[in-house]
């Protein structure tokens, strides 16, 4: 049996048998990729040039679009590399660095969601004390905490997966590096202590989602009480797609995480994985951002702006006329 001292490499899942559906999985991954990275990179650009977005929330969405270009970026090209190319190899330390990076975009993700529940609370059900509460410096705190919190979790949890024993082969049964399936491969007994961090890990998540919701339970609260019908339409039009983004990022990477050996399959943990690494990144700016009518005309006017430079660029005239 090999041990982690001489696996060099690992071989990850390959996303169909044929060599024609491995290419339909590249373009179709090629397309979900650049759909977040088109997304995520025009909120960012928008919220970062357009002054009437700097407020706490879009601050709070700026952070987010930026998690999500990391997250997507840290699997989707390694999947989509294989696919295109016919291989399924990933060196043992990109093996190491992709799974750090995923536990660090997962973790300040997470992190973030939760303070982004609290912002809106503090909006809707504490309005009069808002400024206060976040003022700018509380927020950039706030933020730089959530990107904080993942170092910490990315590290034990890396240094603890890749310091276990692997008896089991170098075969990865998913499309990138995931936790629960390296200690698949390690020798029987030994990932006892990865497993006590995965529980401690998994509560503080779960903690953080009940604070979510918690937070959204308030918020609904407050909202129902609202005598316009117009402002619970747009608050519950907004507060619902949140819940729902989030209730599936969390539910599916515990579930991930946690589920018993029993309803673990191949098909069962390709498909939990893409629902909670994949797809949140993917839908984040349509369920956060480019639902409010600010977004829409920052990002209009700054594609109007951008288009008009180029056409009225001398160089670009003066090819159109030849």
């Amino acid at each position: 049996m090999p041990n982690s001292s001489s696996i060099s490499e690992f071989l990850l899942l390959p996303l169909a048998d044929t060599r024609q559906l491995q290419l339909l999985h590249f373009w179709l991954l090629l397309g979900i990729y650049l759909a977040a990275l088109l997304g995520n990179g025009l909120i960012s650009t928008a919220v970062a040039c357009d002054r009437r977005l700097h407020t706490p929330m879009y601050f709070f969405l700026l952070n987010l679009a930026l998690l999500d270009l990391g997250f997507i970026s840290t699997t989707l090209p390694k999947a989509m590399a294989n696919a295109l190319w016919d291989t399924r190899a990933i060196s043992y330390a990109g093996c190491a660095a992709q799974l750090c990076f995923f536990v660090f975009f997962f973790s300040a993700e997470l992190s973030l969601l939760t303070i982004m529940s609290y912002d809106r609370y503090v909006a809707i059900c504490k309005p009069l004390h808002y400024g206060t509460l976040m003022d700018s410096r509380v927020c950039a705190t706030m933020a730089a905490a959530a990107w904080g919190a993942g170092v910490p979790n990315s590290l034990l949890h890396t240094a603890c997966t890749f310091s276990l024993p692997l008896c089991q082969g170098n075969a990865v049964n998913q499309f990138f590096c995931e936790i629960p399936q390296i200690l698949k491969l390690s020798c029987s007994g030994s990932y006892l202590r990865e497993l006590v961090v995965i529980i401690l890990s998994v509560s503080l998540g779960f903690g953080c989602f009940v604070f979510i919701v918690v937070s959204y339970v308030q918020i609904f609260k407050t909202v129902l009480r609202m005598p316009s019908e117009q402002g619970r339409h747009k608050a519950f039009s907004t507060c619902f797609p949140h819940l729902a983004v989030v209730s599936l990022f969390v539910s599916t990477g515990i579930f991930a995480y946690l589920k018993p050996p029993s309803l673990s399959s191949p098909s069962m943990d390709l498909m939990v994985a893409l629902l909670y690494s994949v797809v949140p990144p993917a839908v984040n700016p349509l369920i956060y951002s480019m639902r409010s009518q600010e977004v829409k005309d920052a990002v209009r006017k700054m594609i109007t702006k951008y288009v008009s430079q180029i056409l009225n660029c001398p160089s670009f005239r003066t090819h159109a006329v030849s």
